[in-house]
């Protein structure tokens, strides 16, 4: 009988070459493209955007002025920028979200498999998952339509040394439907609203403003 170790031998060379193709990226003022359906290492530029299409898969992917574009059904490692936005259409999936004052939105179906971290920048969910929790500053929050947040939600004191707090109240908004199960911890005065179907871990640092409609009222 012939040996089948050629063919073997054959068979796993081609499983590993997407893998194998899996290529860096990493740029300065060039903008960054993942095309559809294809697979890539880490994307790295400092001034560019990154755009990964729709059914793409990355690595981690960071920049520092650029904005971070998820479509449909694409899904990246860790996302990291300074001043840009990040923003995922439907069914999307990152790891952790890190940004400092550029906003960070995922919409339905979205996944995020670690934390949400900002320091300025407003965070807003729909219909998404996130396993950590949600962290930010200054930022406004809302956790919307059935989104389930399984971390908490903290807001950090920002104060000039002299425990006076600078800048308005951010608003939190906990939507329809929505779960945040772990405490939501504010060390700075917030305006936070809760819909009567949202469920929540323990609040300290605020008195929730129940609401009944689809979204909450203006401050």
């Amino acid at each position: 009988m012939k040996s089948t170790r050629p063919a073997l031998l054959l068979i796993l060379l081609l499983a590993a070459a997407p893998a194998m193709a899996r290529q860096d990226i990493d740029e300065i003022s060039r903008d960054i493209t993942a095309r559809a359906g294809q697979s890539y290492g880490s994307l790295e530029t400092v001034s560019g955007d990154i755009r990964i299409e729709s059914g793409a898969r990355t690595g981690d992917a960071s920049t520092v002025s650029g904005d971070i574009d998820l479509e449909r059904d694409s899904s990246a490692g860790d996302l990291e920028t300074v001043s840009g936005d990040i923003h995922a259409d439907a069914k999307a999936r990152a790891g952790s979200v890190e940004s400092v004052s550029g906003d960070v939105f995922f919409d339905r179906g979205g996944n995020i498999d670690g934390d949400i971290d900002t320091v300025s920048g407003d965070i807003g969910l729909v219909g998404t998952r996130v396993s950590g929790g949600i962290e930010t500053v200054s930022g406004d929050i809302t956790v919307g339509i059935d989104s389930h947040v399984r971390g908490g939600i903290r807001i950090e004191k920002n104060d000039n040394g002299k425990g006076m707090n600078w800048g308005r109240p951010p608003r939190i908004v906990i939507g329809p439907n929505a779960v945040v199960e772990g405490a939501l911890v504010f060390e700075r005065p917030v305006v936070l609203y809760v819909h009567k179907t949202a469920k929540t871990g323990r609040v300290t640092g605020a008195t929730a403003k129940i609401f009944d409609t689809p979204t909450a009222p203006k401050d």
